[in-house]
This record gives structure tokens, sequence and C-alpha cells, in this order.
């Protein structure tokens, strides 16, 4: 009976093994005298002078270059292919050997003379672009079984470099302004000749033409000559303006009129572009806006287009980019007329504007589920409006409410309560009585004010009460510098309604102690002035390398104590009764991020911080809205929000400390690494490693000595590990990440490192040492 039973078994393996020695044979399935593509072999014979980082990086732009494609292949098996002729040629475009073929299969790509020779003409024209002048390329099909492959020969001669660089010019207005581009030339003598690089030279003194006025000039009409000594191998180049170029383009536009529509739409097209409709603002602008929605000198900080003025391409794109910038316009459109008047060409600028609804409302509704069993919602109701004062100022009202209660604490379990308003207004401009020097050939800056209110209740325990308004300006110093600068913080932190069963709970319990001593404490007065440097690098350059870093200066408490010396009974000196702040907060956040493959990112991050406080906050910790943590989705993401540190200090295997407002350090020390691979357009995914933690600065009162920074700080980094999946929705990212710790600062039996305590298959170690973090956005 048993052989009887396994029959249908062995018969099944055995058709399905025939089938794929069957598919295997691939050969016997290609057309009559055709062979399968398998790759492409290049063979490099350089020159001397060409060294040999150089012939690498021609093998792989070569080989990037070949075509065609060959097959994808599994140990130089061509296994699409054989799962394309599996079941062999469809009866039925929609069968199941269609759909196997189109979801499994590959059609085999084909040997072909004629790729050859188109390859080489391709390759050859690409050396030559990049000055490896009379250099040749040979190739031929080389066939082994079904399969032939393409062997290329390439022959590189000496490279050719820039000797000299000059611009031909006469006394006419456009060669005039050809000769005040080679000011600014990005070819330099020395440089190996490059013709990608002579084209972005061309485009370059295109653009500086074309911001001298001259309107119709184009890059085509930018010749370029180069004279070869083959005997130095060195190239002198020329650029001149061609003498064939229209005559339009060889003249100087200026601005006659700028039209400005604020109000267009497409419905009432007719009558918000009725230029008889226009009147004239002081800065010259004619303005279609009957109903004087628009302040006119809203126009005079945003329109760098000037009546009278040449035309320049730059002061046009900077106009365009701040309207669009401004936040107060749906739709940005502009045209130009050109005319005639008397012996000069002008044109003449309209601009048409489709604003936003000027009020709006706005309802959101959260919910969150954090990884110390919280959960929550909370609900955000936000008033706007984009036109305050009548110059596109922006108003936002937001009221907020929101409620979060923990699942499975028991008897100790928690609800925290949170609810607040706050009012922001920021105008598209800087609102001083003193000036401010500013590139005013970058965006607008902005002045932002803002005043809130906010109150936490966690649960019946106590209550922290919190005043905060500030007052600021942003601007950019150029595209790649941007500066915050907040010359009033002022924020009042003030607890409530302590109850006596939180206080009598701090008496048996340290920890519930601590926390008691840093929520009377936290009774503070803020006032502060804070610094924001911000660098990006160049969104123009192709380097595959970019980086951003931030860096963070606030002082606070030093004007006041020059002005205030009334201390109440413990001896610090206090406004109106409220001891205030003092102390020094220096962070600096620096991200690098390389792109080693079209679908492939390396991602970093350092962040250092220091709090050092001094004078009324002497041997104090920094105020808790100014300290700093580690630990969550953003952060180290294999330790729970806030569960490291400060120093060898531990929350994380404690179950009833999350319920109470915990401490962070005066210092914080990150580093994140990360490795980003795009799958598709809406999946990647990512490995990353995590390590960092907190310290006092003098403070040890509070979480012992061992919280303390000393020189052995990093003996008391925590370091975490996990993989992520992220969801790309174009507007934004969902990010889902499961982190492990590798490395605990506090001892766990005995020793720091706990990878070998590893174990996915213990219940009980999946509980306490897997975090899964969801979060929107990338971490960094």
């Amino acid at each position: 009976m048993a052989a009887t039973r396994s029959t249908p078994v062995v018969l099944c393996v055995g058709i399905v093994i025939t089938f794929l020695l069957n598919a295997c044979n691939v050969g016997k399935h290609l057309p009559v005298k055709e062979r399968l593509y398998a790759g492409t072999d290049i063979v490099i014979k350089a020159d001397s002078t060409v060294s040999k980082d150089e012939q690498s990086a021609i093998q792989e732009q070569l080989a990037t270059l070949a075509r065609p494609k060959p097959n994808s292949q599994l140990f130089g098996f061509p296994y699409k292919v054989a799962l394309y002729y599996l079941f062999g040629e469809p009866k039925k475009p929609k069968g199941f050997r269609s759909w196997f073929r189109r979801k499994f299969g590959q059609e085999p790509v084909l040997a072909s003379a004629k790729a050859i020779s188109s390859n080489i003409p391709n390759w050859e024209a690409t050396l030559q672009n990049q000055g490896y002048f009379g250099s040749e390329v040979t190739g031929e099909l080389k066939e082994s079984g079904y399969k032939a492959r393409g062997v290329y020969e390439v022959d590189i001669k000496p490279r050719f470099y820039i000797d000299s660089v000059a611009f031909l010019v006469d006394s006419t207005p456009v060669r005039k302004a050809l000769n005040a581009a080679f000011r600014r030339t990005i070819i330099k003598k020395g440089d190996p000749y490059n013709f990608d690089n002579i084209k972005l030279e061309r485009e370059r003194i295109s653009q500086a033409i074309k911001q001298r006025g001259f309107y119709y000039f184009l890059p085509d009409y930018v010749s370029i000559l180069a004279d070869n000594d083959s005997s130095i191998h060195r190239t002198r180049l020329y650029f001149a303006i061609k003498p064939d170029m229209p005559e339009a383009a060889g003249v100087p536009y200026s601005i006659r009129n700028v039209f400005i529509y604020p109000n267009y739409n497409l419905s009432t097209a007719r009558q918000d572009t009725n230029v008889r409709r226009s009147y004239q603002s002081d800065d010259q602008f004619r303005i279609v806006d009957s109903t004087h929605r628009f302040d006119d000198r809203l126009f005079r900080d945003i329109v760098a287009v000037k009546p009278g003025r040449k035309y320049s391409s730059r002061v046009q794109d900077l106009t365009l980019s701040r309207f669009i910038n401004l936040g107060a316009f749906k739709f940005v459109r502009n045209r130009f007329e050109p005319d005639q008047q008397g012996d000069s060409a002008v044109l003449d600028v309209h601009y048409y504007l489709t604003p936003y609804p000027t009020k709006s409302v706005r309802l959101e509704i959260d919910g969150t589920s954090r990884s110390n069993n919280f959960n929550g919602t909370q609900a955000i109701i936000s008033w706007r409006n984009r036109n305050y004062f009548k110059r596109a100022e922006l108003l936002t009202i937001n009221a907020n409410a929101g409620i979060e209660f923990q699942v499975g604490g028991g008897e100790q379990s928690i609800t925290n309560y949170r609810y607040g308003i706050d009012a922001i207004l920021s105008f598209p401009r800087l609102v001083s009585p003193v000036r401010f020097r500013y590139d005013q050939r970058q965006a607008l800056p902005k002045t932002n004010i803002t005043v809130g209110y906010q109150v936490i209740r966690r649960g019946g325990l106590y209550a922290l009460n919190s005043l905060q308004t500030t007052f600021g300006y942003a601007w950019r110093q150029n595209q790649q510098v941007e500066h915050v600068f907040q010359p009033f913080n002022i924020a009042y932190v003030r607890p409530s309604n302590i109850t006596t069963a939180f206080i009598d709970s701090a008496i048996s319990n340290p920890f519930v102690f601590r926390q008691l001593v840093l929520i009377r404490r936290s009774e503070q007065l803020i006032l502060s002035t804070l610094y924001s440097f911000n660098y990006n690098s160049s969104p123009r350059s192709n380097s595959p390398t970019t980086f951003r870093l931030t860096a963070n200066v606030e002082p606070s408490g030093n004007l006041a104590n020059l002005f205030f010396n009334k201390r109440d009974e413990n001896g610090d000196k206090v406004i109106f009764g409220v001891p205030f702040a003092q102390f020094i907060r220096v962070d600096l956040d620096a991200r690098l991020y390389h792109r080693v493959t079209k679908n492939v990112t390396w991602a970093n991050r350092i962040f250092a911080g220091l709090g050092a406080t001094y004078g009324n906050s002497k041997d104090m910790p920094l105020p808790l809205t100014k300290q700093y943590f580690v630990g969550g989705p953003n952060s180290i993401r294999a330790f729970r929000a806030r569960a490291i540190g400060p120093g060898l200090f531990t929350r994380d295997t404690l179950r009833e400390v999350q319920l109470f407002q915990d401490g962070g350090g005066d210092i914080r020390l990150e580093a994140n690494t990360e490795i980003r691979a795009k799958f598709n357009k809406y999946i990647e995914g990512a490995v990353f490693v995590d390590a960092g933690n907190v310290w006092t600065y003098s403070d040890i009162g509070t979480f012992g000595p061992e919280a303390k920074f000393s020189p052995d700080f990093y003996k008391q980094i925590a370091i975490g590990t996990g993989v992520g999946l992220r969801i790309d929705l174009s507007y934004f990212l969902i990010r889902f990440d499961l982190a492990t710790p590798l490395r605990k600062p506090y001892k766990t039996e005995g020793s720091e490192w706990v990878i070998n305590q590893i174990n996915f298959r213990d219940s009980a170690w999946r509980k306490q040492n897997l975090v899964f973090n969801i979060a929107v956005g990338y971490p960094f």
C-alpha cells in the first residue's frame, strides 16, 4: 500500500523534473541560427599616460552604455528565459501560459552583429567627448554553444587637457556681454578636456548674456572652437557668438510696463485682466485689482522686475520663485510682450496670480500607539488667514486636545490629557526698526511671532502648565545658507495640582522621588535668545554626496541677570517672584548622504549637544523643556523613547517609569547610519545602526553620580540595530522600523554587550528587546 500511495508523488516529481530539463535546454527553443546574448567583455589597451583608475572608470562607463542588455542570469544560467519557454508557446493571449510568461519569464535577448557595429561609434564618440582623441574601438561576436558574447577591444589614446580659454569679442552689445561673462568661466587651464563641461559653460554664458537684457538669446548661439596640439596633447578653446545668429537675439531689451493681476481667474479672466481698470502703484507697477485685496507694498517686496531697467533672466526667475513660495497664490503665470519704442526694444511683463481663499479651517484627528503601551487620540483644529494685514501675512490659530491612556497597566495604569492653543503670525518681510543685510537675490526673509499655552495633566498626579512666546527672523544668505535669529524667546513653566497620592508614593519609591524633585524644580521663567545656522550642499551639484549642517546657540538669562537683582528665600534672582533660568545650550547636527547606486543611498547623522547651567541655575539640570533625550523612532530606535540615560541610569527595565515626567540630560552624543534601498516606486527597505546617550553636566542629585558626563563616557554608549520598511506615497512616507539593542550601557547580567543574548524564538526576550516603531518621514 505504501508503494502505491507514493506512485502519484513520484510521477509528479518526474513530470516537474522533465519540464525543468526541457526548459534548461534553452538553445533548442531559440530561432534557427540565433544565439542568446550573454553579455559584454571589454579589453582595455591604454597609453601609459592613462592611469589605472581612468581605465577602470572608462571600462565601467562603456559597459553601462553597451547595448543590448543581456537576460537575467543565475550562476551563468538564463533562468528567466528558461521559464519563458517552460510551458511552450501560449495558445491563448489570456491563458495560463501567457500569464506565466509575463509574470515569471523573460523574452530572450538575441545576439546581433548590428548591435556590435552600433556600439562602436557611440563608444568612440564618448571617448572623444572626454578628450581621448583618436581612440579606437573594435568588436565582434564570439559564439559558445547557444550563447554569444560581445567582445570589444578599446585602444585609448592620451587624454587632452585645456591649454587656454579665450572669448572672441568686438564692440557689438551682445559680444560685449560675452566679454563680461568671461570673468566667471568654469573651464580653467589644466583641466581635462570634457565636452559635458564645455556644454555647461555654454549654458552659463547664455544665462549671463540673458541677464544683461538679451531676451531672445539661446545657448545654441554660442559657437565653440577647439584648436588641438597633438604633440603636447593640449587644447585651446575659443567661445564666440555665431555670425548667423538671429538679429533679435543680439538686441538688449528693457522693461517698459509691469502689469500685475492678483485676482486672476479663468472664469473672470476678461474682467480681471482689463488694463483700462489698472492703477499705478508708487513703484510704477500697473495693477488690476478693483477689490484692493492686496496692499501695493506687497508687490514692491516681491517683484524684482522693475520698469525702466534692463531685462534679466535671473531677476525674472527670482520674482516667480518669490510669488510661488509666498503661499498666498495657488497659480502663478507670466507673459512677456516685446515691442519697439523708438530706437529701443522694450518688454511689457504680465503676471497672472490666482490667490488661495483668504480664510480656511482645517480639522486633523490623529491616533497614536506608543511602544510604552500608551494609546490615544488627538484633535487639532486650525484657522488660517493668508492675508491678515493685506500683504500676504499668514495668521494661523491652532487649538488642540488629546487623551492618552495605558493598556495593560493594571492598577498603575494612568490617563494623560493634553490641551492648548497657539497662534503663529508670519510676515514675508523683515519687521524691525533695524535693517538686516541679506541677499535680496534670494527668497524673501520672514518675521515670525508665536504665542502659545499648553496644559498637560498626568492622571490624578500633577499638571504642567506652559506659556511660550517667540519673536524671530529667518532669511537666506544664498541657496546653501539659511539663518534663523530669535532675539526673544520667553517661556514660563509651572507645575500645579500635585496630589498627595503622588507625594506619598515618592516617600517609598526613589525613582518617583526623583520625578517629584524634577517637577517641583520645573517652575521657571526662561528668557533666551536663539541663533540657528543651516547649510545645505549645492542643489545643482552632480556629486553623489550631499551634506547638511545645523548649528544652534541659545543663551538664557543674561540680560535678566543684569537688570533684575531681587532674590527669593533660596537666593535665586526672580522676576515677579519667579526664578529665571540661566544656561547656554549649543548643539550641532551634521548629516551626510551618499548615493551608492541609483537605488541605494547611505545616510549618516552625527549629533552633539551641550547645555551648561550657571548663576541662578548653578548645579541644576537644564529646564525640562530644554533637556536632551535619546531613544524612540527618530533617535536610537532599539530603545523606547527616553529609555536611555542619563549615563548609566536606566528606565528601560522599569515598567512604571513611563507614568511620570522623566528627565533627560544636559549633554547628548548620537550617531546614526542607515543603508536605504529603493525596491520600486513605492517600497523601500533599510538596515541601520544607532548609537548614543545623554548625560548630566553638573547635577548629580537627581540621577546619581553615574549620570554625570566623565572621561569614560564612551563606555556608556547604547547601541542598537534593525531593519526598516518604508512606503513612499509621494506626499509623505510611512516608516516601519524593527530594532533590537546590541549594547545596553547599564549592567545587564555583568555585560553591556547583549548580542549573545539575542533569541528570536524566546517570547520573553522579544517582549523585552524588540522595539517596533511606526513614524512618518525619514528619521534623518
